[in-house]
């Protein structure tokens, strides 16, 4: 009989994507006057107004330094995403700063003893997945990999012309027919809703897009117009937070697999890496992208948890779903054999305690190149224990 499914992407101009743009860039701030230092920023958008809250922690002699300069960086953020609306503008809209050290509770969880010999522990209580599939080359369900890849070039494409018709807040949906034997048979329907300047039509949206999205997918995916809605309310001219607020964290299927595989429940942007919701769910990727890049499954889902303060993770599930060339248990012990996956051999295995998360907060935090952004980033997508998983 087969199936449909369906995943959707949101532009960096969304009200959320802008929240997780902004707390990403408040985190590398922080790494790049202190790779230790601790971050939990929550952002919060609305109409000519931006709020952070959350807690930090670094040395006396950079938090002032380092203090001074968030609102320029999220000024900065926010123009380059390219918002200058009467109603949310990066010059004039207000800004509250409401972070505040980090509970000394946590903190002395996570710090490492060295008298007493106790490793650094995670950060938090917690599970966190990690998935790859054969549907693309990134290894990423098609679904969403698409999806992310035009909004990708939506964003080009604005940013080139200084005469676009287009607005910085978007998303796309692509729902995709599946066989009997779990394989893409082809594209069911395509949504694309953009905002757009006043007075631009459906059609003329509809003519823009239309090439852009059929050079995206792969040979004979497009559909036909019946099948490709473009802003199906009419018209979408009021965006971004005048229109929505925005949240950090609020876009986690988004920023994983469509929907595809399991979400622990963490969102990732605006976290340090001794906060495993982000570095452990990047481990598990990377995990399951090297079993899959190895020909050992043609799919892999990989659980992690742990527990707050404790540096080993409370258990490891390896899942191939009936593709693995080996019994999961098997792999699983052999995963356990090559890596370490402490808090602190995840970091250090990633190289996280970097300046290299603002990238991460539109599109997906997977499925990328590693090193696409600079050095260091997106290092989860590296394939160096392919070969010797095989």
């Amino acid at each position: 009989m087969g199936y449909l499914f369906t995943s959707e992407s949101v532009s960096e101009g969304h009200p959320d994507k802008i929240c997780d743009r902004i707390s990403d860039t408040v985190l590398d701030l922080f790494l790049e006057h202190e790779p230790e230092a601790r971050v939990g920023c929550e952002t919060l958008a609305t109409t000519n107004r931006i709020v952070l809250a959350g807690e930090v922690r670094a040395s006396e002699e950079n938090l002032p330094k380092i203090i001074d300069q968030i609102e320029g960086r999220v000024r900065a953020a926010v123009k380059e995403i390219g918002y200058e609306q009467e109603k949310f503008h990066h010059a004039h809209f207000e800004f509250q700063n409401y972070l505040h050290e980090q509970s000394v509770d946590i903190a002395q969880g996570v710090d490492a003893d060295n008298l007493s010999g106790k490793d650094e522990g995670a950060g938090d209580q917690g599970l966190m997945f990690g998935y790859a599939c054969r549907e693309t080359e990134a290894l990423m369900p098609a679904a969403l990999h698409y999806s992310h890849a035009i909004l990708k070039e939506l964003a080009r494409l604005r940013k080139s012309d200084p005469d676009t018709i287009l607005g910085p807040d978007a998303k796309s949906q692509l729902t995709l027919r599946y066989d009997d034997q779990d394989r893409i048979a082809g594209v069911e329907k395509i949504v694309l809703s953009t905002q757009h300047l006043p007075g631009v039509t459906e059609a003329e949206i509809r003519q823009l897009v239309t090439p852009l999205i059929a050079d995206i997918l792969p040979d004979g995916w497009m559909v036909g117009d019946a099948d490709f809605l473009v802003n199906p309310t009419g018209k979408f001219e009021i965006g971004g937070p005048d229109g929505d607020a925005g949240l950090t964290g609020r876009k986690i299927i988004v920023d994983t697999y469509g929907g595809a595989a399991p979400h622990g429940g963490g969102a990732f942007s605006g976290k340090d890496p001794t906060k495993v919701d982000r570095s452990a769910a990047y481990a598990a990727r990377w995990l399951a992208k090297n079993v899959v890049a190895a020909g050992l499954a043609d799919k892999c889902t990989i659980q992690l948890a742990y527990a707050i303060g404790v540096a080993e993770p409370v258990s490891l599930l390896v899942k191939t779903h009936g593709t693995g060339r080996l019994k999961d248990a098997e792999l699983q012990g052999r995963l356990t054999e090559l890596v370490s996956l402490t808090p602190r051999a995840i970091r250090n295995s990633l190289q996280l305690n970097q300046p290299i998360f603002v990238p991460t907060s539109a599109y997906g935090h997977f499925g990328r190149e590693a090193g696409e952004a600079g050095p260091g980033s997106f290092s989860w997508e590296a394939l160096d224990l392919a070969k010797k998983l095989a």
